[in-house]
């Protein structure tokens, strides 16, 4: 009997060696990929981000928080941190990093400000916005990556973004005026209704053009009037009817 027992407990105690041995490396594994990706992101701001001109502390900040692996499809989350755009779903894509922090620079947030998003997408710009600023509202044409984009953003906690699948061409009046407005699709001309919601010394900025020409127009309202200026060529999906047109 004293040998069976003793047996027993080696072999406990092997069981258990094992148990924690995949609990420890499991464990050691997550720690592992969570600060690849931290250090992934750091790179990305330093090299695509600073050395590239953006200077506003609180986008660099929000753009080392925000984990953009998170808002990409699953099987090309390695790829989150590349210096371009990617795809994610029904013809859409997630904006190249250095695009998503010089639109959210121009636009010169506070933490008072209230954000209109035109193109929810997977949702990751309307995180870099709430990191900055007190209120997003935005408006995705896809039912399908709006509810997406929903769920994920709550389950990461932001309660200051208010998302609606709709026409973005529209806007939101309910919500309007805003002081900034954020265009991430490019309709052939700037929208009316767009410019009638900035607010009185708000800023727009959105890809203008065709699908071959676009150009990245930042404009503002000053006494009623909007005054354009282009700041760089771009490539952006088109903005499109809920038929499935172009604007």
């Amino acid at each position: 009997m004293i040998r069976g027992q003793y047996n027993l407990s080696v072999m406990q105690k092997i069981l258990l060696s094992i148990m924690f041995s995949f609990v420890f490396n499991d464990c050691n594994s997550q720690i592992n990929v969570e600060d690849k990706n931290k250090m992934k992101r750091e790179t990305m701001v330093e090299s695509q981000i600073k050395e590239r001109g953006i200077k506003n502390q609180e986008v660099l900040n929000a753009m080392l928080k925000v984990e953009r692996h998170l808002f990409v499809p699953a099987e090309i989350a390695a790829q989150a941190y590349t210096d371009n755009p990617l795809p994610i779903g029904e013809g859409q894509t997630i904006s190249q990093p250095y695009i998503v922090a010089l639109m959210t620079e121009v636009l010169d947030l506070t933490e008072t400000s209230k954000v209109l998003e035109i193109g929810t997408g997977s949702g990751y710009q309307a995180a870099v916005l709430a990191e900055i600023c007190d209120s997003v509202y935005s408006i995705e044409i896809f039912e399908s990556l709006a509810s997406k984009a929903r769920d994920l953003l709550k389950i990461l906690g932001y309660k200051n973004i208010t998302i609606k699948s709709g026409d973005g061409y529209a806007g939101w009046k309910e919500h309007s005026p805003f002081d900034a407005i954020i265009v991430t699709c490019a309709p052939t001309e700037i929208p009316e209704p767009l410019t009638e919601q900035l607010a009185e010394g708000g800023k727009m900025i959105i890809p203008v053009g065709e699908s071959y020409a676009q150009e990245l127009v930042l404009l503002e309202k000053h006494n009623g009037k909007i005054k354009e200026k282009a700041i760089v060529p771009v490539r952006f999906v088109l903005m499109i009817t809920p038929s499935g047109e172009k604007y």
